[in-house]
C-alpha cells in the first residue's frame, strides 16, 4: 500500500512538473551589478534573490583587469579565473544552507554536467564560421601590462532546467534568501607560494593590482506558473554543493573521505594539493569506493580514472583534479551505511602542506538533512 501511494505521490509530482515546464516562461533578470572599490581581494558581497517565480539558478559575471604592481609578470594557474571567487553560500527561505563551495568546485561541476567544457568554444571544420568569435569567458597569461579578465558562474538551485529537483517556489512574502559572494582574498599567488587556489602566480611577491572588477547576478527563474500546481517532490528536495578539505595526509595509507548521512551523492571533485604541486596522477597510486562492509564499488588507479573522465567530457581536468560520477547509482548514504572515498597517496610532500579539496554534489530531503550528521571538517 505504501509503495502504491509513493508511486502516486510521484505521479503527481511529475505531471505538475510536465505542467510548469510547459505552461511557464522561463525568464533572466539581472538582479545585482557592482563594481568594487577599495582593496578588492576578501570582499564579501550579500546579494538578495528576487522574490519570484520557482527559481532554478544563478548566473555570475565577474569583468576585472589585472596588471602589475611593479615589474613581475603575472601568469595564469591550473583554475586561472575559476578562483576569482573563493567561496559561494545560498541559504534558503528556511535558513538551510543548501551551497557553501568554491568556485573551481562550481566550474568543474557545471562542465560534467553538460559533459564538456563550461563556457568553452570548439575547433571545428565548418567553412561557416563557427568557433570561438566571442570573449565569453577569458583570462590570458601572461600579464606584463594591464589585461581585461571575464569569467562566468552558474550557481544551480534546481538539478536541471527541466529537472526540478531543488527549484524554490520564491513568490513569499516575509522570508528572505541570501546568495553571498566572497572575491578570494589571494587572487594572486606571490612567486614561491601555493597558487592552487589563486587565479594567478606572481614571478616576485608583488600581488599585481586589480580595477573595474564589476559583479553582475543574474537570477532565472519560471514565471507564470499555473495556478496552484507545484511538484511536491521537487520543491521537497535540496540540491547540495558543499566542500571541505582533508588533510594530515600519509604516504601508502588510505585516506579517507566521508558522505555525510541522508543524502544521495551524485559526484565527487577533489584536487590533490601536494603542497602546491599538482601532478598528473603520479603522486596517487589508488582511489577506493568503500561501503560500510567493506566492500570496494570502485578501486582504481588515477590514469584510469582520467580516461573515464575524458571520455565523459572530452577532455582533462586540470593537472592534481579528479572527477567521480556517482549519478547512474548515485551513492545513498541510507541505503550504503558509513560510505568512503579512500584515497592512498604516493607522495606527501608536507604534513601540513599536503591536502585534499574535496566538493560534493547531492539531494537532500529539506525536513530531513537538517537532523542529519555534518560533512566532515578536515
Amino acid at each position: 500500500m505504501a509503495d502504491k501511494q509513493q508511486m502516486s505521490l510521484a505521479q503527481q509530482n511529475m505531471l505538475a512538473r510536465q505542467a510548469i515546464l510547459g505552461q511557464s516562461v522561463e525568464m533572466v533578470t539581472q538582479i545585482y551589478s557592482n563594481t568594487l572599490t577599495g582593496t578588492i581581494p576578501g570582499q564579501v558581497l550579500n546579494i538578495s534573490p528576487r522574490n519570484v517565480g520557482l527559481i532554478k539558478k544563478f548566473i555570475v559575471k565577474i569583468d576585472a583587469t589585472l596588471a602589475q604592481s611593479a615589474a613581475e609578470t603575472q601568469t595564469r594557474t591550473q583554475w586561472g579565473p575559476a578562483n576569482l571567487l573563493s567561496q559561494v553560500v545560498f541559504t534558503d527561505l528556511s535558513n538551510l544552507t543548501r551551497i557553501n563551495t568554491t568556485g573551481w568546485h562550481l566550474h568543474a561541476l557545471a562542465t560534467a554536467r553538460r559533459n564538456g567544457v563550461f563556457g568553452a568554444a570548439y575547433t571545428n571544420d565548418s567553412p561557416v564560421n563557427m568557433g570561438s568569435s566571442y570573449s565569453t569567458i577569458k583570462a590570458p597569461t601572461p600579464i606584463t601590462t594591464a589585461q581585461a579578465l571575464r569569467m562566468y558562474y552558474e550557481i544551480p538551485i534546481s538539478y536541471g532546467d527541466m529537472d526540478l529537483r531543488g527549484a524554490i517556489p520564491a513568490s513569499v512574502v516575509n522570508a528572505t534568501m541570501n546568495l553571498q559572494l566572497t572575491i578570494n582574498p589571494n587572487l594572486v599567488a606571490a612567486s614561491g607560494a601555493d597558487a592552487t587556489l589563486a587565479a594567478y602566480q606572481s614571478s616576485t611577491a608583488a600581488l599585481g593590482t586589480w580595477t573595474g572588477f564589476t559583479v553582475t547576478v543574474y537570477q532565472v527563474y519560471l514565471d507564470q506558473l499555473p495556478p496552484g500546481v507545484l511538484p511536491i517532490f521537487d520543491i521537497s528536495t535540496a540540491y547540495f554543493l558543499n566542500n571541505t578539505t582533508i588533510s594530515g595526509l600519509a604516504v601508502g595509507q588510505q585516506n579517507p573521505i566521508a558522505y555525510a548521512n541522508h543524502r544521495e551523492f551524485l559526484s565527487t571533485m577533489l584536487i590533490y594539493d601536494n603542497n602546491g604541486t599538482l601532478a598528473a596522477g603520479t603522486d596517487i597510486t589508488r582511489f577506493q569506493l568503500q561501503g560500510a562492509n567493506t566492500i570496494n564499488f570502485l578501486d582504481i588507479d588515477p590514469f584510469t580514472q582520467s580516461l573515464i573522465m575524458r571520455n565523459k567530457i572530452g577532455n582533462d581536468f586540470p593537472l592534481g583534479s579528479y572527477w567521480f560520477d556517482h549519478r547512474a547509482k548515485p551513492i545513498n548514504t541510507l541505503n550504503w551505511g558509513n560510505t568512503q572515498l579512500l584515497v592512498t597517496p604516493s607522495s606527501v610532500a608536507s604534513a601540513t602542506g599536503s591536502m585534499l579539496l574535496v566538493g560534493w554534489e547531492s539531494f537532500g530531503i529539506v525536513n530531513v538533512v537538517t537532523q542529519a550528521g555534518s560533512l566532515p571538517a578536515g
